[in-house]
């Protein structure tokens, strides 16, 4: 939803076609022996070439251009390899095959050459024998090379070893799951004599791998640090000793975001009467960073009161109290949330999901949606949702390139940070196994996982299950959706907004049960990687809350529905049923009404009972009531007709269309007509569709009421609050966006930034 799908778009369907290509003629190598057409000198000599060419490039600090754009491509799908090691047989690089999975099969590498960063990590690798080959690990996150000391001498496990044409015409290793890779730490059993470096012993071999651990803590390899407390503790040290080692390896599993392993690791450390004041501490920290705040706050609350004068640990309390308070009421500082999301780089906040009145359930024919629990008016927080993943791409950041997200299997392209998405959950669901159900539960279409959750005590990640669901579940969205306002806004087209593409992602989980509508009941909007969700009705309890996965805008006047066959279904809403039942003469008539329309608004000479006699043309070609079918088409010029009235200083007419503009929505309004009944209050009793100039809309009937009925100017601000509050997910940041003393007739203020 809102991603940069480029899948129609000439220029990348050549590099689509072109990768077809290149797959049917790998293809026509398959079963063939994978003898690399290069020496191993060659390879060696051409990929230090390359990486000392792009050192050379990287010391020039030149700016790139921000229009340079990377590919990614994803293969046809395969299962991880759920066998254990020991079930596995060793095979070398010459029994290799290529454009094959060796299944039941394992490689023993080392790494003889540094890492190359692109799309995937790369190395050439050698076997026993000193055959070498190129490696590519996918998703193993681009802090590889510096986390796992991946350099010369590392050695690896592959465990059912693809081998692949690469884009040079020559072979490679490709790994996309991060299960189907071992890094062997060099005093593993795996490691052939010949490739072993000599370890000192001091005779306590526990205290030596403890030492060991704690030189690579302070030189910051926590992955290093891990084997070494791990290897300690199969050296069977006394009691005491084993508790310092887990709480040294928990802090370490803290750094590297492995917060189950940290929590197991406290857990069992503190299992004794009276657990330690950095046990209590780091279990805290690690229910914090599983977002399990409630378990956070009482430990922090028992580590309180027994350490009064840890200072540290009181503030640590205080933050989860905030996240408590965030998650059971929904009490947010919006506005500071704003300011963070516009300072933070990348804009990920701590905060916690609130979920309000709402719980997944059931649909007749649209497998599980969201359902209300109680009655809620417009404007009222449905949820608030910090994002399982986020990837953001700083549009003012020359130096990151863009990711063209290839899948040729299904014809879809992506252009954006989809592939640094895909990369970012399952490395978080391979680090945290316990968050795996929340992101597997979600829709996935008819794709088949593997149900075996881990092997040899390694959890199993499906990285193409990842990407099914993130295919199918992902949201495009932009840092702010204050800052999208403002511009749609200040732009001509404000309808057209609605379908921007960003290339921002991320995923919600609870917001992918929400299904489409496009006569949308809630509308979604963005603080940083926090995706706020409020009604834009008033909705009774056990209602299915929808909203538009496309706009509907800019569609009836062109006589198609709104397309949704990625996600497999078709729109049979009203609108849409409707814009099928539409004659194709109506439709070639309104189009030409709307484009003499944007002629006449943007000629000096027109007059205006001239577009008011041409937009009254543009009505006649409806025959059902707005209040049943949204009149889309006819919006946006019943809201230029307002404007100008207003700007003409006729306030009457600029209510009358006003209130028309709205109508046209859905709307259905009372009170607000001209000549006003003193006491007579103005009332929404159906809210339409929500986009963002609707609330210039109100603010421009404000402005008309404060001349000829000043009792509804409040009411109609008042309006305007709400609509913001919806389209912006907060109205913290109303009066800093709109207001009386804007010389514009929407009220935007000229300092909203």
């Amino acid at each position: 939803m809102n991603t940069h799908d480029v899948s129609q778009v000439p220029k990348y369907l050549q590099v689509l076609n072109i990768q077809k290509q290149n797959l049917k003629r790998a293809q026509s190598f398959k079963g063939r022996r994978a003898i690399s057409k290069k020496s191993r000198d060659e390879g060696l000599r051409q990929f230090m070439f390359r990486q000392m060419r792009l050192r050379q490039l990287m010391n020039k600090k030149e700016p790139k251009s921000s229009k340079e754009i990377r590919s990614s491509f994803i293969p046809s799908a395969y299962a991880p390899c759920i066998a254990s090691l020991k079930e596995l047989s060793k095979v070398m690089i010459k029994d290799l095959y290529i454009e094959t999975h060796h299944h039941g099969r394992y490689l023993l590498l080392r790494t003889v050459t540094p890492t190359d960063i692109m799309t995937a990590i790369m190395a050439i690798v050698e076997d026993e024998e000193g055959r070498v080959l190129m490696l590519q690990l996918y998703n193993q996150g681009q802090e590889l090379s510096r986390a796992y000391h991946l350099t010369e001498g590392t050695v690896i496990v592959v465990k059912e070893p693809y081998v692949k044409v690469m884009a040079d015409g020559d072979y490679g290793l490709r790994v996309d799951h991060l299960s189907d890779v071992r890094f062997i730490p060099e005093f593993g059993s795996l490691v052939p004599l010949s490739w072993r470096k000599r370890i000192t012993e001091d005779g306590d071999f526990s205290n030596s791998w403890k030492m060991r651990g704690n030189d690579f803590f302070n030189q910051a390899d926590y992955h290093l640090a891990i084997e070494s407390y791990s290897k300690a503790l199969e050296s069977s040290p006394s009691n005491e000793v084993a508790i310092t080692i887990k709480l040294n390896r928990a802090l370490s599993f803290l750094k590297t975001h492995q917060f189950d392993a940290a929590l197991l690791d406290v857990e069992e450390a503190s299992c004794g009467p009276e657990p330690s004041e950095k046990a209590l501490f780091r279990k805290a920290q690690a229910l914090y960073y599983l977002q399990r705040f409630r378990e956070s706050c009482e430990t922090n609350k028992a580590l309180s009161e027994k350490y009064p004068e840890n200072t540290l640990a009181r503030r640590e309390f205080e933050r989860a109290s905030a996240r408590l308070a965030e998650a059971g009421i929904g009490k947010y500082e919006f506005k500071r949330m704003q300011l963070e999301a516009r300072k933070r780089q990348p804009p990920h906040l701590d905060r916690g999901s609130f979920i309000g009145p709402v719980s997944v359930r059931p649909t007749k024919s649209r497998g599980r949606g969201l359902f209300t629990t109680e009655a809620v008016k417009a404007g009222d927080l449905l949820f608030c949702e910090k994002a399982f993943a986020h990837a953001f791409h700083d549009v003012k950041d020359t130096t990151r390139n863009l990711t063209l997200l290839i899948n040729a299997q299904k014809d879809t392209m992506t252009l954006g940070t989809q592939a640094e998405l895909i990369e970012s959950v399952a490395q978080r669901l391979y680090r945290n196994p316990s968050l795996q159900p929340t992101f597997t539960d979600l829709h996935h279409g008819t794709y088949k996982p593997v149900n075996i959750p881990e092997i040899d005590g390694i959890p199993i990640v499906d990285t193409f299950l990842v990407e099914r669901i993130i295919q199918l579940n992902c949201f495009g969205c932009p840092l702010s959706s204050r800052e999208t306002h403002i511009s749609a806004m200040t732009s001509d087209a404000t309808a057209k907004k609605d379908n921007e593409q960003y290339h921002s992602c991320g995923v919600w989980p609870l917001a992918s049960y929400i299904n489409h509508s496009c006569l949308s009941n809630a509308r979604r909007s963005f603080i940083g990687d926090m995706m706020v969700i409020r009604a834009t009705k008033d909705l009774a309890p056990n209602t299915e809350v929808t909203f538009w996965y496309k706009s509907p805008f800019n569609r009836e006047s062109e006589g198609v529905s709104v397309e949704l066959k990625h996600w497999g279904f078709r729109c049979d809403c009203i609108i849409c049923q409707n814009i099928q039942k539409t004659d194709k003469t109506i439709v070639i008539k309104r189009a030409e009404t709307l484009a003499d329309l944007e002629r006449l608004f943007k000629s000096r000479k027109s007059y205006l009972p001239k577009i008011e006699e041409t937009v009254f043309g543009l009505a006649e070609t409806y025959t059902q009531p707005a209040s049943e079918v949204p009149r889309l088409a006819i919006w946006t010029p019943y809201l230029n007709l307002a404007a100008a009235y207003a700007a003409s200083r006729q306030p009457r007419k600029a209510v009358i269309f006003g209130l028309q503009a709205l109508e046209s929505l859905g709307y259905v309004i009372d009170g607000g007509e001209t000549p006003h009944a003193s006491g007579r209050p103005l009332i929404v009793k159906k809210w339409g569709l929500m986009i963002d100039s609707v609330v210039g809309c109100w603010m421009i009937l404000s402005g008309a009421y404060h001349v000829v009925a000043p009792g509804l100017e409040a009411q109609a601000e008042e309006y305007a609050r709400i609509s913001y509050r919806i389209c912006i997910g907060e109205d913290q940041t109303f009066d800093e966006t709109y207001g009386k003393l804007s010389e514009r007739l929407d009220g935007l203020l000229p300092t909203a930034k």
